[in-house]
């Protein structure tokens, strides 16, 4: 799974339930395991790449 690099208007927070992903936060990889959680700041371009099956939970903040 993936989601190809894009912006959003707010802050968000990825949050990895299960698995492994790598998050691109303008350009720059972070590998994000389960248990952990990053944070997208708003208008930067940010993508996800699965490195294993993965669940997240993604919140914006407004």
């Amino acid at each position: 799974m993936s989601l190809s690099e894009h912006t959003a208007p707010f802050d968000a927070i990825v949050y990895i339930l299960e698995g492994e992903a790598e998050v691109l936060i303008d350009g720059r990889p972070y590998i994000v395991k389960e248990g952990e959680m990053i944070i997208m700041p708003a208008n930067i371009p940010h993508a996800l790449k699965a490195i294993t099956r993965y669940k997240m939970l993604l919140m914006m903040i407004r």
